[in-house]
């Protein structure tokens, strides 16, 4: 059997690749253990949330399916941080698991390009450093000209409940040894990392009255900029809370959590951490806050968002009891901690491809990442690059100024990777300028050169542009006159704090704008943020400048004794592809970016790029 592409697990990053891979042409395999896992959902029964609505609007202004799969499937829909910046409101809603799971896999299956196969993946082959096929348990080798490797928590995956040990990529699914084993004798680094999730409860044992209802919002807002209104009944999710008696529980068995015997390794997500970690950690605190979130419109569980554990089944259940409404409680499903391999991203190249293994690609926890909307993300921009690969068309590197998404994969390959990566608003520098809801205009234009999503979309995105840009001409040459504060001309007005742009129309000699809501959002934002959108672009430049600084791959660093000896060592081990990169190395000086400036002038090394 040949194949243009094989993608290797059906979870949330190798759903993305295969089906980019696919809709530019290239005849794509992907290989997962089990068809019904196909975009399932492990953990929580969400998409979006802090940082990472962004990069679900991002993956599907490029042509992802996370968007209009979460919007099929989506039970609540809420936009995160209203009360605080534009720059950091960021979309979040529940999933039905089981909607999400078949919108996806609907998606997949309607692609012509796309050959689905159960199977496991036990190894590679390589014929002069380039990956040439992979070997199945079950059906020998399979040719490929390019692999992506999306394993999720399966390599080597170790389950922990208390004391109780079980292999396994998820409950209920055994662990992939052969590959992740194959690919450390071929070379290349690999270490631990834990996760872990909360136990799911039965829906009717839960006193949800003893609970503060949290609903969704009155007008949700979709998450694909091509789904048009958002018409959805909401369910609701419900809050409550630790106490003094759930954390005495948990000190009173702290010896029996994994965690804390020594019996896991692997370090765990620092921003999400179980239970037992917080109340350790954060002793101080007499309560934290627990979610309970449906886990689907008709579903009978409950998933007990902000209760991750490993302690032992008993513990769990004396546990889940004493928080208010959870009483009579009835677990369905015990949380878990569980252990993997990944391989620290350094190994790799901004398009994810292998620095030691040409045409094999990773993507998603693989690479150390944690969450669904990480792994979508790198999944697509892998399958991207791996079929521009094979067309001859070159890369597809997003930059940090232009999309999160960009931020994710440069912090990957410029920083060490101890823990679970999570993506968070304040990693992203120009944060006001990578909004949630400019998303399409940063990266439509990529979307539509790869063939990832029609022309006409273009066009209707530049037709709203234009829109917003007659309403600010319009504003910018009116003048209104508001009370105390005299006659000015429109816009100003609208950056004066407390005035919205509802106000301002009023007091338009014409009448109303003629925006959409979307339009109106966006109209308002920037005029509000003018001048610091306006700074923020300045320093982007700045940024891209460097950016297009290239540096050959081979370049001798060890050779020039001027730079520091930390600063040596990260080069070398990095191999960072342009100067930007060298300098957001840790422990790579400005002092040290200097000397290498002035090295690769005088060996003639600098090679101009693009910054996308």
């Amino acid at each position: 059997m040949k194949n243009d592409v094989i993608v290797v697990g059906g979870g949330h990053a190798g759903c993305e690749a295969a089906l980019a891979c696919a809709r530019m042409g290239v005849e794509t395999l992907l290989a997962t253990i089990r068809r019904g896992d196909i975009a399932r959902m492990p953990c929580n029964p969400a998409i979006g949330g802090l940082a990472k609505g962004q990069l679900v609007r991002e993956i599907d202004a490029l042509g992802g399916e996370m968007g209009l799969c979460i919007d099929h499937a989506g039970i609540q829909f809420r936009m995160l941080n209203r009360s605080k910046g534009p720059a950091v409101w960021s979309p979040r809603a529940q999933a039905d698991k089981v909607a999400y799971h078949e919108r996806m896999m609907s998606a997949i299956e309607a692609e012509e390009n796309i050959e689905l196969l159960e199977t496991e993946i036990i190894g590679l082959v390589m014929t002069g450093g380039v990956v040439t096929a992979v070997m199945t348990a079950d059906r020998g080798e399979l040719q490929a000209k390019k692999v992506i490797l999306a394993l999720g928590t399966f390599p080597n995956g170790l389950m922990h409940i208390g004391e109780k040990q079980i292999p396994g990529g998820r409950e209920g699914e055994p662990p992939s040894r052969g590959l992740s084993d194959w690919l450390s004798g071929a070379g290349l680094e690999r270490e631990r990392l834990k996760t872990g999730t909360p136990p799911r409860l039965v829906k009717v044992s839960i006193d949800f009255s003893r609970c503060e209802v949290q609903p969704g919002d009155e007008e949700p807002s979709p998450f694909s900029f091509r789904t048009g209104r958002l018409v959805v009944e909401q369910v609701p999710c419900h809050i409550t809370w630790t106490g003094e008696k759930t954390h005495a529980i948990i000190n009173a068995n702290i010896y029996r959590a994994p965690l804390f015997s020594g019996q896991i390794r692997g370090a765990g997500p620092r921003y999400c951490p179980s239970i037992e970690d917080k109340v350790v950690r954060f002793s101080e605190k007499p309560r934290h806050q627990i979610f309970l979130e449906p886990e689907g419109r008709d579903s009978e569980e409950i998933y007990v968002n902000g209760l991750s554990t490993s302690l032992p089944a008993e513990v769990q259940l004396e546990m889940v009891r004493s928080v208010p409404g959870l009483e009579g409680a009835e677990i369905a499903r015990y949380g878990y901690a569980i252990e993997y391999d990944f391989f620290p991203p350094h190994q790799i190249h901004s398009t994810l491809e292998s620095r030691k293994i040409a045409g094999l690609y990773f993507a998603g926890q693989v690479n150390g990442t944690s969450g669904y909307e990480e792994a979508a993300a790198q999944g697509l921009v892998a399958g991207i690059n791996a079929a521009l690969a094979l067309h001859g068309r070159g890369t597809f590197v997003p930059g940090r100024s232009e999309a999160y998404i960009g931020v994710l994969i440069d912090d990957l390959v410029t920083k060490e990777i101890r823990e679970p990566y999570r993506m968070f608003t304040s990693r992203a520098e120009y944060r006001l300028s990578l909004r949630q809801d400019n998303a399409d205009e940063r990266l439509l234009r990529y979307a539509v050169r790869f063939g990832l999503l029609p022309r006409g979309q273009w066009e209707r995105m530049t037709e709203a542009r234009k829109s917003v840009q007659r309403a600010r001409r319009r504003l910018e040459a009116e003048s209104v006159t508001a009370g105390d504060a005299g006659t000015m001309r429109a816009a100003r007005l609208l950056q004066r704090p407390g005035v919205s742009l509802d106000d301002v129309e009023s007091l338009l000699a014409e009448g109303p704008l003629a925006l959409g809501k979307r339009e109106r959002e966006s109209l308002e934002i920037e005029q509000k943020y003018r001048g610091y959108i306006r700074r923020q672009g300045r320093s982007a430049e700045k940024l891209k400048r460097m950016e297009r600084r290239r540096i050959p791959e081979d370049f001798p660093y060890g050779e020039i004794k001027a730079l520091s000896s930390e600063a040596r060592e990260k080069l070398e081990k990095y191999r960072p592809e342009t100067l930007g990169k060298a300098a957001r190395l840790a422990g790579v000086r400005i002092a040290d970016v200097s000397i290498l400036m002035v090295f690769l002038e005088k060996a003639g090394a600098w090679r101009d790029g693009d910054d996308g």
